[in-house]
């Protein structure tokens, strides 16, 4: 059974195309490609993240609270209705993400998320996830948001299988037709030829990782996708004249993204 609760720090680097080649082949010596890798070179995730009608969720996470939690439907590749897929809870505090799924079908998933109701339980499904999933879904009142897609290259490393490090690229999301069996395309939110490398372990990073981080030169950030997004939401947005307009400053200043006085 695939692994269903992680805990684990996360490090988030943005890399070109240059660095994501020359650090991949060191990479290989201590790490090897996870399963989806061995036959495709990358592979893509592809999600619909949930929240209420003023973006409680997201708004909160991108205001850095110490604690914070995220809802998704993951798929890998284009499901069908009758595929199987994950149903996600991702939370984070002090630093520490907490991640919990469950799987079942697409077709359970939505009518999960539109009723309230969980779907009969089966060998498959985590029980008590679903009911964390219910219970957000009732206190929040939440619904389609985004979708959001990626294609993927994963390692992992060989002597101790809680590191891994994931390069993601051709970050791509849609605000309509919040279907996973509808395709994988979508608005590019990061330059073409950026990579997302993300660094996940249990325990500290070890010493050959750290040093070959230096020797590049890469330094963490905090980087979201879905807070890429929203930010990026807003600033089209910004647009809009009047009243309308003004809202939407203030939402940026809220979530510290443009100054309070210009």
């Amino acid at each position: 059974m695939a692994v269903e609760v992680f805990n684990r720090y996360e490090n988030k680097f943005l890399i070109n195309n240059a660095a994501f080649e020359q650090i991949q082949d060191e990479l290989l010596y201590y790490m090897k490609s996870d399963e989806y890798n061995r036959q495709h070179d990358l592979y893509t995730i592809s999600n619909i993240y949930f929240d209420t009608k003023n973006n409680t969720l997201i708004r909160k996470s991108m205001s850095k609270p110490k604690y914070k939690e995220k809802l998704r439907i993951r798929a890998y590749g284009v499901p069908e209705l009758d595929s199987d897929v994950y149903f996600e809870i991702k939370k984070k505090f002090c630093g520490l993400v907490n991640k919990r799924r469950t799987r079942l079908k697409l077709r359970e998933a939505y009518e999960f998320a539109g009723t309230g109701r969980k779907p009969e339980p089966k060998d498959c499904m985590n029980r008590q996830v679903m009911d964390e999933i219910e219970y957000l879904l009732k206190i929040y009142d939440l619904e389609p948001k985004l979708y959001l897609a990626y294609d993927r290259k994963a390692l992992f490393c060989r002597e101790d299988r809680s590191l891994r490090i994931t390069f993601d690229t051709n970050i791509r999301t849609r605000r309509d037709d919040l279907r996973l069996e509808s395709g994988d395309y979508g608005e590019t939110l990061i330059e073409n030829g950026q990579w997302l490398m993300e660094v996940k372990t249990q325990r500290s990073i070890p010493y050959w990782l750290s040093e070959l981080l230096s020797r590049y030169g890469m330094y963490s950030t905090s980087f979201s996708k879905y807070g890429k997004e929203y930010q990026k939401l807003l600033r089209n947005n910004m647009n809009m004249e009047g009243e309308d307009s003004l809202c939407l400053n203030h939402s940026l200043q809220q979530l510290k993204l443009i100054p309070q006085y210009q």
